[in-house]
């Protein structure tokens, strides 16, 4: 070959390289301007809360957790369920420093209960609440019936959860009184005042207040799983 050849062979190479690399160099930046939308992960599944303002010894409340019951059993692995409870702060209670309706008992029981849900998962406090309630109104709060209850519900009365609740002595429960006194106020800001209330994804949607009052929806089982349903979906609508 040629010198002349060569050199014209040589030439010619490295501006086809230049030319690739070129290439390649705007392909790659029109491809991190133009992406695909990506899915959302599975484990990043957004709950719908769910809250129900009670009181753990009324009537109502009652009433309205044993429907839930049958509403949590088709929708467990898309709520985000939580009580929050109706009282008055009141700083001359010697207590709990909040007046509950029902007597001091049922700040005990709301106490409780609130201890459970923080320490224990979704199924476990659920069923503490539900044997309160099996016990009857006038049951819910007393020392001997949590620590039967927390047995069956497989809590143990001896360890945080316990702790939390004050045991034996729930009106020395520190924690747990500072809990209810939290919730209280909660409930005052989601302007709650009538137990039992249910609100889904932070909209009040049902009341029962002796009977069923102000439920657009429906009050039925199916009817809190549907509205749950169709809040689930909105929340994790994904973009094509």
């Amino acid at each position: 070959m040629h010198i002349s050849t060569f050199l014209e062979w040589v030439l010619l190479h490295s501006l086809a390289l230049s030319t690739h690399a070129a290439f390649v160099s705007e392909f790659r930046s029109e491809q991190n301007a133009f992406k695909l939308p990506t899915a959302r992960p599975l484990d990043s599944e957004v709950k719908v809360p769910v809250t129900l303002g009670v009181m753990s010894r009324c009537p109502d409340a009652i009433y309205c957790e044993s429907v839930f019951d049958e509403v949590l059993k088709e929708t467990n692995d898309k709520i985000d369920l939580s009580l929050t409870f109706i009282g008055r702060i009141n700083a001359s209670e010697p207590d709990y420093g909040v007046t509950c309706m029902h007597g001091p008992w049922e700040c005990a029981g709301n106490v409780q209960e609130l201890c459970a849900v923080k320490y224990e998962s979704t199924e476990t406090w659920w069923n503490f609440v539900q044997c309160q309630n099996a016990e009857g109104r006038y049951q819910v709060g007393l020392p001997e019936v949590a620590k039967r209850c927390a047995d069956v519900a497989g809590i143990d009365w001896n360890g945080i959860t316990g702790a939390c609740a004050g045991r034996d002595h729930p009106e020395s429960a520190g924690e747990g009184i500072e809990l209810l006194k939290k919730s209280v106020l909660k409930t005052t800001e989601l302007g709650v005042t009538k137990s039992c209330t249910i609100l889904i994804n932070n909209k009040a949607v049902c009341v029962h207040d002796e009977t069923w009052k102000d439920c657009e929806g429906g009050h039925a089982p199916e009817d809190f799983i549907r509205q749950i349903n169709d809040e689930y979906e909105k929340l994790n609508a994904r973009s094509l």
